[in-house]
């Protein structure tokens, strides 16, 4: 046999050795990989986020949500003070939620039941799960060594829109509503102006994110998400090539992150996650 046969042969035999390993990995990693932490608020003014999130037991939900997820090493969701500062990041080594952050949306939420339909308790839920599962999403691709191409911001949030659209099809609904709410401020006017920096940025600006969100709902399930083009929330220019948006992340999920899924509880946590859409929204004192 030449040389150039051998090494080719050497090298295949490499490489579906590698691949053996990693499949045995991936088989091996238990679920489960997901820590908690609900740190004790620095400001005395934040207890009360405290409270709203320890009753809801968010931390424990996201934990179920994610709990499927095989990963190779322990990951470490929290909330924390964060000195007056609204922001939410993954480090490397765990999902970090400030106090400021869930404040925010709090103060955003509705009391009353918007024009769109969206419940006041979603006004609240929706961003809420989607700030946890983006940085979630940053996470799960640094331990699973998930490739990327584009922007990191942007695929973090196809993340987090893909499950929430793997729930039962109310809940995902809520979901999507809720999570489309956060971005109301810059979608009410038919203009928006911004300072140029602002394009600068590593994320979307919010009007984009927004209609990435309606997009990839509608291209998921014209039916259910149908109204969003009736009624004139997304462009019918978008919204034509939405189910090939949808589709791109759908194939790309289902090979980079499926494998380290363990499909069959996914799907049974994916059943009645959320409250009742009739569930009273606290109100801020």
């Amino acid at each position: 046999m030449s040389r150039i046969l051998i090494g080719a042969a050497v090298i295949a035999l490499t490489v579906a050795a590698l691949h053996s390993a990693d499949a045995r990995a991936v088989k091996t990693t238990k679920t489960n990989s997901i820590d908690i932490e609900y740190a004790e608020p620095k400001s005395a003014e934040h207890r009360q986020v405290l409270q709203l999130v320890k009753e809801g037991r968010t931390l424990e939900r996201i934990q179920a949500l994610l709990s499927p997820i095989r990963l190779p090493r322990r990951l470490l969701v929290k909330t924390q003070g964060c000195d007056g500062v609204s922001n939410a990041w993954y480090d490397g080594e765990s999902v970090t939620i400030c106090y400021e952050y869930l404040d925010e949306l709090w103060k955003n939420a509705t009391q009353e039941t918007t024009p769109a339909g969206i419940a006041p308790i979603d006004t609240l839920i929706g961003p809420v799960v989607d700030v946890f599962l983006h940085e979630a999403g940053h996470a799960v691709f640094d331990i699973l060594q998930v490739p990327l191409f584009g922007r990191e911001e942007d695929a973090a949030d196809q993340f987090s829109i893909y499950i929430m659209l793997k729930m039962e099809k109310d809940e995902a609904r809520r979901l999507i509503m809720g999570n489309a709410y956060q971005y109301k401020g810059d979608v009410q006017s038919p203009t928006v102006s911004m300072p140029l920096k602002k394009f600068s940025d590593e994320h979307g600006t919010p009007s984009q994110r927004f209609f990435n969100v309606l997009c990839l709902a509608y291209g998921a399930d014209k039916v259910l998400f149908a109204d969003f083009v009736s009624k004139g929330y997304l462009p019918q220019d978008r919204a034509e090539g939405c189910e090939a948006e949808y589709a791109q992340v759908d194939f790309a999920f289902k090979r980079l992150i499926v494998p380290s899924i363990d499909v069959k509880l996914a799907r049974s946590l994916h059943k009645r996650w959320l409250v009742p859409a009739d569930t009273r929204l606290k109100k801020r004192r």
